[in-house]
């Protein structure tokens, strides 16, 4: 699998609509609102509000702007167990286009034509002999980065974390009460593998050695979710703290 590039620097926000005044102020903020939805995946307008110091009404003249320019979109939130009446909340995700400019999916074209060409010609397993080639120069250079993290597959997590994002995944691990996850909020094929799926079980694959336990995917931003989740299940009597562990991150 291609390698991102880290996300480092300012990014820029995307152009006015035509007719549209847009202050510097305006684009510095649109600015941050993309980061922290490319950080975050799906979020709700109070949580991005309350994380950027924004009013409701100001969060939401940016939220509409970005939505009218086709940089973000609404869905309901997904509410797991009972839930109170009333409507959901809406949650804003990036766009395919506005992830684009943010660096992400360089030369998917090229990349589809050829994993297309060598399904053909190969037929399945050459796909899947040709996404575990991809990923076994990340595994070894994550290896390497991780050398000093003991055993522990949440310790470990917690240092691959650390390595996926020097590799432009902004990823984190934290542990929660049934284990660990492993979040990474910036995947370099999504569009390729949305179609070929054999680049994220290759890449689960690695998460799985490295971490040194069967690992499950949960989501992925190749199937329209906003961060790629692994599920590090809890290991039979170690103690969970419950507490997060540290972030580590590109965006600045």
């Amino acid at each position: 699998m291609k390698n991102a590039a880290a996300l480092s620097g300012h990014q820029p926000a995307a152009a006015p609509a035509a007719g549209q005044s847009v202050s510097a102020g305006d684009l510095s903020t649109r600015d941050r609102v993309t980061h922290l939805l490319l950080e975050r995946g799906a979020t709700t307008a109070a949580q991005l509000g309350s994380a950027l110091g924004l009013s409701p009404a100001a969060i939401r003249r940016h939220l509409d702007a970005m939505l009218a320019d086709g940089d973000v979109v609404a869905r309901d939130q997904t509410v797991r167990g009972h839930r109170g009446r009333g409507r959901p909340a809406k949650v804003f995700l990036l766009t395919d286009a506005a992830r684009v400019r943010c660096g992400t999916h360089h030369y998917d074209n090229m990349a589809t034509a050829a994993l297309r060409w060598i399904a053909h010609n190969g037929g399945a397993e050459a796909v899947e002999a040709f996404a575990a080639d991809q990923v076994a120069t990340l595994e070894a250079r994550c290896r390497a980065a991780m050398e000093d993290a003991g055993d522990d597959p949440l310790a470990r997590a917690e240092a691959l974390a650390g390595a996926l994002t020097a590799e432009g995944y902004a990823a984190n691990a934290s542990t929660i009460a049934s284990g660990g996850q492993l979040c990474q909020h910036h995947c370099p094929v999504a569009h390729v593998a949305a179609e070929f799926p054999q680049l994220c079980e290759a890449e689960t694959a690695v998460i799985s050695r490295l971490v040194g336990t069967h690992v499950q995917r949960l989501a992925t931003i190749a199937h329209g979710d906003g961060v790629c989740t692994t599920h590090i299940p809890a290991q039979p009597g170690r103690a969970q703290s419950g507490k997060t562990v540290t972030t580590v991150r590109t965006d600045r």
